[in-house]
């Protein structure tokens, strides 16, 4: 295969990976407020615990990756996207330390300023991911030069901000799903209500969205009637959304978390039927788009990083499939618990 192809595809792979493993504890980060008493919080908070930042390493693989293999669109994306990724970086720093510093004080006031926080930059860094992936879809500002001509505002036009609440909805409905394993009693039942009406309220914006995007973007509409594959995936994760709930009925919880898991990959395969074969879309001149040849590595880095790619990435699903058989199961506090 081109490699240049071959990394197109693998960074869709660590996109989907991020998408689906972070999206469920950014998830649960956003339905904190659902849980009333301490204990639930602790619960929630513990349902990600052994988890949560092993998640977050898809995301540092694919910004490792998308530097090596495609150096000018990384370098285009982080200067024009540099004040929103700070902005990303300090939602998750804030999430990462309530949960480690909630229960060091027994004081509700303490507790209650770090459930805020731990709610706050889940939301807010889930908020920004979706907006990044709208103006990812929309393009941006990219001048002849491969350099970003735009400001930060430039990056939160309404379609942008749509897709960008769009991803908050679809990852509480994702988060909720994985709770209704980790959790039983009256906060199972909360959850699992809270889960419907997460997908409810996904399901609509999926549907604004959809239709927005076909009606105000031309590419995308070209998209649509050149690319059969893109049906073919549309088709794919519609199906696979609608069996949610079906699951969840027939109290299947761990399909309906597999199926929403499938629909966040079809939404990821159809970011890349719409890039492809750029990387950054350009919306000031098709002719500036970075695509993946002109915005690539030499052949010799694409090689080296393939080699190293075919040893590491088995090791680290392993790693990941190990983790998750180990914690598995409802969760139960204890002495060492967040």
């Amino acid at each position: 295969m081109d490699l240049n192809i071959l990394w197109f595809n693998l960074l869709g792979v660590l996109l989907a990976g991020y998408a689906v493993l972070d999206g469920f504890d950014l998830g649960v980060g956003i339905l904190h407020p659902l849980a009333r008493k301490d204990a639930e919080k602790r619960t929630f908070m513990n349902a990600i615990g052994p988890v949560w930042d092993g998640n977050e390493v898809w995301l540092i693989t694919f910004g490792g990756a998308l530097f090596a293999a495609f150096p000018h669109a990384y370098a285009t994306v982080f200067s024009g996207f540099y004040l929103a990724f700070m902005l990303l970086l300090f939602a998750l720093i804030f999430r990462a330390v309530s949960m480690e510093f909630r229960s060091k004080a027994e004081s509700p006031v303490w507790r209650g300023f770090w459930d805020k926080m731990f709610f706050g930059g889940s939301t807010v860094a889930t908020l920004l991911f979706g907006t990044a992936v709208g103006d990812s879809i929309h393009g941006i500002p990219v001048g002849a030069d491969m350099e970003y001509a735009g400001g930060f505002l430039d990056l939160l036009h309404p379609y942008a901000l749509l897709v960008g609440v769009m991803t908050v909805a679809l990852f509480a409905m994702h988060g909720a799903l994985y709770l209704v394993m980790k959790t039983d009693g009256d906060l199972l039942a909360r959850v699992r209500r809270a889960a419907g009406r997460a997908f409810t309220v996904y399901l609509v914006l999926w549907a604004a969205t959809a239709a927005t995007t076909l009606a105000a973007l031309p590419a995308a509409r070209e998209t649509a009637r050149t690319n059969p594959a893109s049906f073919a995936i549309l088709a794919l994760g519609l199906l696979v959304l609608v069996g949610i709930p079906f699951s969840l009925r027939k109290e299947k919880p761990f399909r309906a978390f597999l199926l929403s898991s499938l629909h966040i990959a079809t939404l990821v395969g159809l970011l890349g039927t719409h890039l492809y074969p750029n990387l950054v879309i350009s919306s000031l001149n098709p002719e500036w788009n970075l695509t993946i040849r002109n915005a690539a590595s030499s052949p010799q880095t694409l090689r080296n990083m393939t080699i190293i790619a075919l040893i590491g990435v088995p090791l680290v699903l392993l790693y990941t499939v190990i983790i998750y058989r180990t914690f598995k199961g409802k969760v139960k506090l204890g002495e060492t618990s967040y």
